[in-house]
């Protein structure tokens, strides 16, 4: 079965999201690194989850899921960003974040308005 772009996107980040974590832990950040290393993995997993689901509520729960752990993301890389915690740049994961939380938040209002259809 080929990939879906959300989930290939996702698991890009996740790759990304691994590699800032390593650059925070070298830089003695343990805290934040690993909520952001947590949130930012779970969202593919939740993803891949979801394309398996059992039903469509199921697949609709697992991407609301993803979608909330992408803005819980969203929030610990812009605060990396405004704390000064770190001089690492994080603008182009803000991006990607903020193109998936777009990306699963249509992906879950279509889902459901699909599924009141039926």
């Amino acid at each position: 079965m080929k990939e879906s772009i959300v989930q290939t996107k996702s698991f890009k980040f996740s790759l990304k999201i691994i590699d800032l974590y390593k650059e925070l832990e070298g830089e003695n950040e343990y805290i934040i690194s690993k909520q952001i290393l947590r949130s930012g993995t779970s969202i593919g997993a939740n993803i891949e989850e979801a394309l398996a689901g059992q039903s469509r509520r199921d697949f609709i729960s697992k991407m609301a899921i993803s979608s909330k752990e992408a803005r819980e993301t969203k929030y610990w890389l812009r605060l990396l960003k405004e704390s000064n915690i770190t001089s690492i740049n994080v603008d182009g994961l803000i991006e990607d974040i903020f193109e998936l939380i777009r990306m699963l938040t249509s992906i879950v209002k279509t889902s459901q308005q699909n599924l009141t259809k039926h």
